[in-house]
C-alpha cells in the first residue's frame, strides 16, 4: 500500500441510468436477458485499449447493477479482467471514474441476496447471487492492491463488513470465501485506519476460521489467509490477547508447510484420473485434451502482475502479497486440480507472512527523513513508537515469537521448502498441459521459503539453527541449489532468492569463525553467473559473497591464489558497472577482502590493486556528483558517500603498506 495520504473521497449518489438498483434476486432462467444490449456493449469491449477508448467504465458500471444476474456477472467479470491485465495505471483510472461506487452497492446487495440464495442452485440454472458476489470481490481485491485510492474508498465505504459477511460464506461457497479472504489479507496490510476501526466481532470471524477442523486443502488456505490478516491486524489486539493469537498463528501456518506437495500433488492427479475414468468417454477425453479453460489466462495475468511487483522487492524489505492463485475460473468439477492450487498458495502465503513475521520494521526511506525532520520526543528512546503491542514489537520478535516459531518447528520446515520441488511432481505437471500451471506455483513456493530462510537467518541466534554443524549443512544446501542446475543460474527470482540467503548465512559464519566450504571454483562460477544478472540486489549479493568469503581466506594461510582470483573480479566490476550501487558494492567487498593479512598483501601487489583503485577514484567521484540525487535513494547516497571516503582511506593505507 502506498503511504501517501489520500484526500477524502465523496462517495457521488450513485444511479444507473434508469436501472433501478433493487436488491438481487435469482431466476431460475434469464434467457431473455443473454442478448440485451449490456451484453452487446460488453462483447463489443474485450481489450484494453478498446475499453479505454469507448469509456467503457463509466458505460458498463452502471450495468453492475442490472436487473440481469447474467449481466451483472459478465460486467463485473469485464471489469475484473480489465483491472487484471491493465495494471496499476488503469486500476487507478477505473477508480478515477467511479467505479467503487457501483462496485460496493453491488456487494452490498450481493450480501443481502445471500439468504435467498442458501439452497443448491437448481439444475438449469446459470448463475447465483455468489456467483456475481465472487466477480465483484475479486474486483475489489485487484482494484486495492493496486490503488492506494481504492484502500480508502474501501476504508471510508466500511467494505470490511461487506468481505466478512463472504468470508463467512465458507460452509456454503468456499470460492467466494477464498476471495473474500485474499481480498481482506491485502487490504490489511499496513492499513492504520482500518486497524483503528476493527472490533472483536471482525477477530471473531478470523479465528472461527482458524479453529476449522476440516482438512481439505481449500481450508488450509482459507485458514492461512485468515491468519495472514489477523498479523495484518495484530495492533488492535490486547495484550492479553496476543500471545495466545500468536500460538494460533504459528500453528495455522505449521501445518500449511508440514504439507508435502510433491507427495500430494500426484495423489491428487491420480484421484482425478480414478474419478474420470468413471465418467463418460466424452468427459474424460475433453478433460484429456487439457484444453486451458476459459479465463484462464486472465487469471495468470493477475498473478503474474503481483508477482512482478513483488519481485522489486528489497531482500529485508517487507514482503507485498501476491495474489495467489486459487482458480476461481478453474470449472467447478476440476476438484483435484483446485485442491492442488490451493495447497501451493496456502504455503506460498504462509512463507510470505512468516517473512514479515521476522524481517525488521526499517522505516522507508521517506520516513526516515519524516522522522529526521520531526521532533524527537515523538519516537520513544528506543526508537520505536510508543504503540500499545508489547509482544509484536520488533524489540521481542527474538525472545516471544522466534521461541513460538522454533516450537511449531518452522525454520526446519522452511530449510524443506527450499529445496526444489518433487522430480515426480515436475515430471507430471510438465507433462499434462492443465497441471503444467502448477510448475511455475512450485518453483515460487521454493523461492518463497529461501526469502524466509534469509530473514530467519538474519533474526535468528546461531545455536537456534543448530549450531556450527547446523549452519555448515545449510551453506552446503544452498550451495547444492546453486550448483545443481544451469537453468538456476538463469532464474533471477530464484538467484534474488539464494544469493540473499547465502549472503546473510556466509555473514553469520564469518563472524562466528566456521569454515564456509565453497571452493574457489564455484564461488566464481557463482559469482560470475550472478553478477551477470539485470537484477542490480542480485549483482550486489555476489559481491557481497566475495567479499564475505575473500576477508575469511585472507585470514588463511595458502589463499593469496584465490584472492587474486577475487580481486580481479571485484575491480572488474567496480570499473565497468553501469550502477553506482554496484560499483559501491563492489569497492567496499575490496576494502574486507584485502584489509589485512599477509596473503591479502601479497595478491594486491599482484594484481596492482592500489593503482587501479587509484585510476577508478576520480571517475566514481564524478559519477557520484553527477547522477547521486537524481537516480538514488538517500539511504543509498550515505552508503555511498561512506564508500567515497572510505575509498580515500583505503588508497592512504595501501600507500603506507606500499613505503614498507
Amino acid at each position: 500500500m502506498g503511504k501517501t495520504k489520500n484526500n477524502k473521497f465523496k462517495r457521488p449518489s450513485f444511479s444507473p441510468d434508469g436501472l433501478p438498483a433493487t436488491p438481487v434476486k435469482q431466476t431460475g432462467d434469464e434467457s431473455e436477458d443473454e442478448d440485451s444490449p449490456a451484453e452487446e456493449l460488453l462483447d463489443k469491449s474485450q481489450t484494453i485499449p478498446g475499453f479505454l477508448q469507448r469509456d467503457a467504465v463509466r458505460k458498463i458500471g452502471p450495468l453492475l447493477l442490472d436487473r440481469s444476474l447474467a449481466v451483472r456477472e459478465t460486467a463485473a467479470g469485464a471489469l475484473r479482467n480489465l483491472s487484471a491485465c491493465g495494471g496499476p495505471e488503469v486500476c487507478e483510472d477505473m477508480v478515477r471514474q467511479d467505479v467503487l461506487t457501483p462496485l460496493s452497492a453491488l456487494l452490498r446487495e450481493c450480501c443481502t441476496g445471500f439468504d435467498m440464495s442458501s439452497s443448491p442452485t437448481m439444475k438449469g440454472q446459470k448463475r447465483t447471487v455468489e456467483d456475481v458476489a465472487n466477480e465483484a470481490v475479486n474486483l475489489l481485491w485487484n482494484l486495492c492492491e493496486s490503488s492506494s485510492t481504492a484502500v480508502s474508498v474501501f476504508n471510508k465505504a466500511g467494505l470490511l463488513d461487506v468481505l466478512l459477511h463472504c468470508l463467512q460464506r465458507h460452509p456454503q461457497n468456499m470460492e467466494l470465501a477464498i476471495s473474500a479472504a485474499h481480498c481482506m489479507h491485502t487490504v490489511t496490510e499496513e492499513n492504520e485506519e482500518l486497524v483503528h476501526s476493527v472490533n472483536a466481532a471482525v477477530f471473531g470471524v478470523l479465528e472461527n476460521i482458524l479453529s476449522t477442523t476440516h482438512t481439505s486443502m481449500e481450508y488450509t488456505l482459507l485458514r492461512t489467509l485468515a491468519a495472514g490478516s489477523l498479523w495484518n491486524l495484530k495492533s488492535g489486539l490486547s495484550s492479553a490477547q496476543q500471545s495466545q493469537t500468536l500460538t494460533a498463528l504459528a500453528t495455522t501456518l505449521s501445518h500449511s508447510l508440514s504439507l508435502d506437495a510433491g507427495e500430494l500433488i500426484p495423489e491428487l492427479w491420480r484421484a482425478e484420473s480414478a474419478r474420470l475414468s468413471k465418467e463418460t468417454t466424452s468427459a474424460t477425453e475433453s478433460d484429456h485434451t487439457d484444453a486451458r479453460p476459459a479465463g484462464h489466462e486472465a487469471e495468470e495475468m493477475e498473478e503474474d502482475v503481483r508477482d512482478e511487483k513483488m519481485n522489486g522487492r528489497k531482500p529485508n524489505e517487507r514482503m507485498s502479497k501476491t495474489k495467489n492463485d486459487i482458480s476461481d475460473l478453474l470449472p467447478r468439477d476440476r476438484l483435484e486440480l483446485r485442491e492442488a492450487k490451493a495447497l501451493l498458495s496456502a504455503q506460498q502465503t504462509s512463507l510470505e507472512i512468516i517473512v514479515n513475521m521476522c524481517c525488521s520494521d526499517e522505516p522507508s526511506d521517506d520516513e526516515w527523513e519524516e522522522m529526521s525532520s520531526s521532533d524527537e520526543s515523538e519516537v520513544c528512546a528506543d526508537g520505536m513508537s510508543d504503540t500499545n503491542s508489547s509482544l509484536f514489537s520488533p524489540l521481542c520478535l527474538s525472545a516471544e515469537l522466534h521461541k513460538i516459531l522454533l516450537n511449531h518447528s518452522i525454520p526446519q520446515q522452511i530449510l524443506k521448502k527450499a529445496e526444489f520441488p518433487s522430480a515426480v511432481a515436475l515430471e507430471l505437471c510438465s507433462k499434462y498441459p492443465t497441471w503444467k500451471c502448477l510448475l511455475k506455483k512450485m518453483h515460487r513456493v521454493q523461492c518463497r521459503a529461501l526469502t524466509c530462510l534469509h530473514n530467519i537467518l538474519s533474526s535468528m541466534d546461531t545455536e537456534s539453527l543448530g549450531g556450527a554443524s547446523g549452519l555448515q549443512a545449510v551453506a552446503q544446501h544452498l550451495s547444492s541449489l546453486v550448483f545443481s542446475s544451469a537453468e538456476a543460474l538463469k532464474d533471477e527470482e530464484f538467484l534474488e532468492a539464494v544469493t540473499s540467503a547465502l549472503r546473510s548465512l556466509l555473514q553469520i559464519m564469518a563472524t562466528k569463525n566456521i569454515p564456509q566450504g565453497m571452493t574457489p571454483h564455484q564461488l566464481m562460477i557463482f559469482c560470475e553467473a550472478a553478477t551477470s544478472c539485470e537484477l542490480v540486489s542480485v549483482r550486489v549479493n555476489a559481491l557481497a559473497i566475495l567479499g564475505i568469503t575473500g576477508s575469511s581466506l585472507s585470514k588463511e594461510k595458502n589463499t593469496a591464489d584465490t584472492l587474486q582470483l577475487i580481486g580481479n573480479a571485484l575491480l572488474n566490476i567496480a570499473m565497468k558497472d553501469s550502477n553506482l550501487v554496484v560499483c559501491g558494492e563492489a569497492l567496499d567487498a575490496l576494502f574486507d577482502v584485502f584489509a589485512d593479512g599477509d596473503e591479502a598483501e601479497k595478491a594486491g601487489k599482484n594484481i596492482n590493486l592500489l593503482s587501479s583503485l587509484k585510476a577508478l577514484q576520480p571517475g566514481f567521484r564524478a559519477k557520484l556528483r553527477k547522477e547521486g540525487r537524481g537516480k538514488y535513494s538517500p539511504c543509498q547516497l550515505c552508503v555511498l558517500d561512506n564508500i567515497r571516503i572510505n575509498l580515500k582511506r583505503f588508497l592512504s593505507y595501501l600507500e603506507n603498506l606500499q613505503r614498507k
